[in-house]
């Protein structure tokens, strides 16, 4: 399975849902935007890093909303003191789906750390974070995502990118339509 076969399964098994998803930069947020676009979906154009603190972040603000954030094992590896913020943190209502492919996909398919001996899986469970789990094949995640609320899950796929066209959302037009479906309803006094 190569990064889009996950995502395909995500959008099919959160899509329909009230679950917000943050996706990763590049590659990914243009596979997500292809498989099922949706205002509940924020597709991350720039800060590689930083889908799972901006989840966090969401997650936290919104206890009354699933969030899933979308992020790649290069991210992850650039950003790890996440991974420790998620697990003192540890909101019941957000899921972190780590893809692991062991490169670096928007950018040529660089090989990562986790093409050699770094595991996130261990570097999560590390961190301290409570509820973690690895798959590597479709009916895995399938069956994951039915019984995994919150957590790390990291999903080991094969490098691969699927060709798709860019996003035609402008950044302010995917902020402005994520806020209006992600704010918490105003309180009128």
């Amino acid at each position: 399975m190569i990064r889009y076969g996950a995502l395909e399964i995500l959008a099919e098994k959160e899509g329909d849902k009230d679950t917000l998803i943050i996706a990763n930069i590049g590659l990914p947020s243009k596979e997500l935007y292809e498989i099922y676009d949706r205002k509940a979906n924020f597709y991350m154009l720039g800060s590689m890093g930083l889908s799972s603190s901006i989840g966090l972040g969401l997650a936290l603000a919104r206890p009354d909303r699933k969030v899933l954030a979308i992020d790649g094992d290069g991210s992850v590896l650039m950003n790890m003191g996440s991974l420790a913020t998620i697990a003192n943190q540890h909101p019941d209502n957000y899921l972190l789906v780590i893809i692991d492919n062991g490169a670096y996909g928007s950018t040529g398919n660089q090989i990562t750390a986790t093409a050699g001996l770094t595991d996130l899986k261990e570097v999560a469970l590390g961190a301290g974070v409570r509820n973690v789990a690895m798959v590597s094949d479709k009916s895995d995640l399938k069956e994951k995502l039915d019984t995994m609320d919150n957590g790390v899950l990291v999903v080991k796929t094969e490098p691969g990118n699927k060709k798709v066209p860019v996003i035609k959302l402008c950044p302010a037009d995917i902020i402005k339509r994520f806020m209006e479906i992600s704010s918490p309803p105003s309180h009128s006094r």
